[in-house]
C-alpha cells in the first residue's frame, strides 16, 4: 500500500519559515511526480508546488519566489520549504502523487501564520 506522511507544520509569525516534509512508501519514489497542496477553511485546495522525477520544479504565482519544493530520492521524501510566511498561507498543507491511476494523499499538516 501507498502512504504518505506529512510533518512539519506548526504557528509562525508572519515572515517566518517552516520545512515540512512528506515521507513515502509503497511507491518506486525516485520515478514519481510529487505535489504540495494546501486546504484552508471554506476554501478549495489548491495546487502549491510540484516537483517531477528529473527535479523540475513549478509553483503557484503565489508562492513562487518564497516556497521551494525538493526531493531527497535515498529517502523517498519530498520537501516544502516555506519562507516569508504570510496569514493567507495559513492552511493544512497536504503531500499527494499519482499512484496507480489513482490520486493518494497524506494526512496534512497544519500550517499557521500569525500577523
Amino acid at each position: 500500500q501507498v502512504y504518505l506522511v506529512e510533518r512539519g507544520g506548526g504557528l509562525v509569525q508572519a515572515g517566518g519559515s517552516l520545512r515540512l516534509s512528506c515521507a513515502t512508501s509503497g511507491i518506486n519514489f525516485k520515478i514519481y511526480t510529487m505535489h504540495w497542496h494546501r486546504q484552508a477553511p471554506g476554501k478549495q485546495r489548491e495546487l502549491v508546488a510540484t516537483i517531477n522525477s528529473s527535479g523540475n520544479t513549478n509553483y503557484t504565482d503565489v508562492v513562487a519566489g518564497r516556497f521551494t519544493i525538493s526531493r531527497d530520492n535515498a529517502r523517498s521524501t519530498v520537501y516544502l520549504q516555506m519562507n516569508n510566511l504570510k496569514p493567507e498561507d495559513s492552511a493544512v498543507y497536504y503531500c499527494n502523487c499519482k499512484a496507480r491511476g489513482r490520486d493518494v494523499w497524506g494526512r496534512g499538516t497544519q500550517v499557521t501564520v500569525s500577523s
